[in-house]
């Protein structure tokens, strides 16, 4: 008897009292004077008082071996309680309900005009939630519990060593690999195995309480625009995820969005033109090139600057007008990563400050 594969050897005394007899091709089946004695003894509980006599949970198992001295004959159980099953219908219904039955109403908050006002950039970059790093192999663990403390305390880092400049606006960026995977398989948008914490309904959740939790905190310090930067784990799973995002604030006043699948957004503050990506496309030195054709801004803004995701790591390179910026990731270093090499730099959750008229004049980390 194997109750982990949920295959169990019946012996004959069951088997008798189903009233299963073989048949001409050697098939257990239910002989026609049993049937109403099978229905009683569905009633009365006895086919599972005889399988808790031959240590069986008759529910739990669908299929049954029905043994006797000649024969060894697998059926199916009569009783089996199949588990519930949660597909993308179900999750689809659970969301949606939540969406009607919680769409909270903000109340707006009334700004003063402020003098040296300046925009705050809340950018935590490549979050995977769902990631799996294991101490034992890496010399780090890193999973959903530690993601979000990270990117909690990262963001409260950054307001912290931000509360002495007179902000008027925050510009905060979501997406970029906000989950590590984009399907019940485990794997990236483009099928890549990973590694995973957590179930893929369960990190979407999380992802979303996470996101919902930073911006009614960025609310009390200023306006705040949100831009969704899609990325290469989570390419619809990111999207959806924005979206839901973007619907739940949908009575705030105090919060506009940017949630399109455009690989490259672009934000105007002041003099300030600021371009965001995941950077996993277009090349780093054609950024700003695109940003100027596609961006109506271009010939307005002194002070020009892109941000970008992907890396894991700091770099930062003007190219002529354009500055352009890899941010650091809190997440932390899984097997392919530190099998490859690629780890040790620095974790972090970073933002930066942008003066209306001199463009980016502070950068801020919140390192771990």
């Amino acid at each position: 008897m194997k109750d982990g594969n949920k295959r169990f050897h019946i012996k004959d005394n069951l088997a008798i009292m189903l009233g299963l007899t073989l048949n001409e091709n050697k098939n257990y089946r239910l002989s026609p004077e049993k049937q109403i004695e099978l229905q009683k003894l569905r009633a009365n509980n006895g086919i599972l008082d005889a399988c808790e006599n031959v240590g069986v949970n008759a529910e739990n198992a669908p299929m049954l071996w029905l043994k006797t001295k000649h024969e060894s004959v697998r059926v199916t159980n009569p009783l089996f309680k199949a588990p519930e099953q949660l597909n993308y219908e179900l999750l689809q219904k659970s969301l949606l309900s939540d969406l009607k039955d919680y769409s909270p109403k903000y109340n707006a908050y009334q700004r003063e005009t402020l003098k040296d006002a300046n925009l705050l950039v809340v950018d935590p970059a490549d979050i995977h939630i769902g990631k799996l790093c294991s101490a034992f192999e890496v010399g780090e663990s890193y999973d959903n519990q530690i993601a979000v403390s990270r990117v909690l305390n990262g963001v409260n880092g950054v307001l912290d060593k931000t509360s002495s400049f007179n902000i008027d606006k925050v510009l905060f960026v979501i997406g970029n690999d906000i989950l590590h995977i984009d399907n019940p398989k485990r794997t990236t948008t483009s099928g890549t195995p990973q590694d995973t914490d957590g179930i893929w309904h369960s990190n979407f959740l999380i992802a979303k309480q996470l996101y919902i939790d930073i911006i009614e905190k960025l609310i009390c310090v200023a306006d705040v625009h949100v831009v969704f930067n899609p990325s290469n784990h989570d390419y619809t799973n990111g999207f959806f995820l924005a979206q839901v995002i973007e619907t739940h604030f949908k009575n705030c006043e105090n919060v506009t969005f940017d949630c399109s699948i455009s690989h490259r957004k672009y934000f105007v503050y002041g003099q300030n033109l600021i371009g965001t990506t995941h950077g996993d496309g277009a090349k780093t030195q054609d950024l700003p090139l695109l940003m100027a054709n596609e961006s109506k801004d271009w010939s307005n803004c002194k002070h020009r600057y892109i941000y970008l995701h992907h890396f894991h790591h700091k770099v930062a390179k003007d190219y002529m007008s354009v500055c352009v910026e890899a941010l650091r990731s809190p997440s932390g270093t899984d097997s392919w990563h530190h099998r490859n090499g690629y780890e040790h730099a620095p974790k972090a959750v970073e933002g930066f400050i942008h003066s209306k008229e001199h463009g980016q004049i502070a950068r801020i980390t919140h390192l771990f």
